[in-house]
């Protein structure tokens, strides 16, 4: 049985995630108490208990995110390690994919990803942005849009997640001109999205110094297998092009549907595995990957199913 292995981003936290795996497993428990002890606060108790205004903060959810991921696969590694022949994440999730993979040691990879959700939410507050989903099928290239939109401020697209469901980002007042323009090619809804800044956009760029020197001061080692990038969608076999593609990732459009499209086709039959809390991932494989089997791994008995079947 291969494993494709997927760790999700941003917008997949909520309190209470991973208590029930710390609780059950002490290699859950030990990946939490790390994280505490690496970051010199309790992220812990805001990861189990919340509360929910505070873990949905930048800095915040991107730790815990890759905390969970790691707790998931720090219990399930021994028997699964074995299985798996590549892995990929959502924008942050890229990060726990990196760790999973062995590239990245669980305490600088923490620390790594709260300085880049300082830095991501300090930009936004400096040069305020905005981002918003566009939903259904465009009668037009949402590039063309973009670009069109941009006449009234910066806009791109930061994250092509689906066949029918793009995510654009910029400045506030192109933001929603692309939206206005999205819905007269045919979207079905345009929603904006309760972000601290424009992600994925070259509104990020003032964040690239200090994230480059954070990702420079990690001890990287080459992935145990392939991790697929969201800015190339390809495989990434070497520390220093994996440590380059998660800076310009900042910057650059998180190209998701290339991503499951190159995996699934490098590995027809592989199973797709969520590590960590939710199925925002899972959901949207359902049109990328048919023919794949997907499950999703981030509670105890997600994680004894999944051992089953090892």
């Amino acid at each position: 049985m291969q494993l494709l292995l997927l760790f999700p981003g941003q917008g997949s936290q909520k309190p209470g995630m991973a208590k029930d795996l710390a609780e059950q497993f002490p290699a859950a428990r030990a990946v939490f108490a790390e994280a505490d002890a690496a970051l010199g606060a309790p992220l812990s108790t805001l990861c189990f208990e919340g509360p929910a205004e505070e873990l949905t903060r930048t800095h915040n959810a991107q730790p815990a995110l890759l905390a969970h991921g790691a707790a998931v696969w720090a219990v399930v590694k021994d028997r699964a390690a074995s299985h798996v022949v590549a892995a990929a994440g959502h924008s942050l999730g890229e990060f726990s994919a990196y760790h999973a993979a062995g590239a990245l040691p669980l305490a600088d990879a923490l620390r790594l990803v709260r300085r880049r959700g300082e830095l991501m939410y300090e930009t936004g507050v400096q040069t305020p942005g905005a981002m918003a989903a566009i939903l259904g099928e465009l009668q037009r290239p949402i590039d063309e849009i973009c670009a069109e939109a941009s006449a009234a401020g910066v806009v791109v697209p930061a994250n092509y997640n689906a066949l029918e469901q793009v995510v654009i980002s910029g400045e506030v007042a192109g933001v929603e001109r692309g939206m206005e323009l999205a819905k007269a090619a045919g979207a079905k809804r345009a929603v904006r999205l309760q972000v601290s800044g424009a992600f994925h956009s070259p509104l990020m760029q003032p964040a690239e110094a200090g994230l480059g020197e954070a990702l420079g001061r990690a001890a990287w080692s080459a992935p145990a297998w392939p991790v697929f990038s969201n800015v190339t969608a390809a495989p990434v076999t070497d520390a220093a092009t994996g440590r380059d593609l998660l800076l310009r990732q900042l910057t650059s459009p998180v190209r998701w549907v290339g991503v499951i499209q190159a995996m699934a086709a490098a590995y027809p039959g592989a199973t797709f595995v969520e590590m960590g809390p939710g199925n925002v991932l899972t959901g949207l494989l359902k049109r990328l990957a048919p023919n794949h089997a997907a499950r999703t791994c981030g509670t105890v008995a997600e994680v004894e199913s999944l051992l089953g079947v090892l």
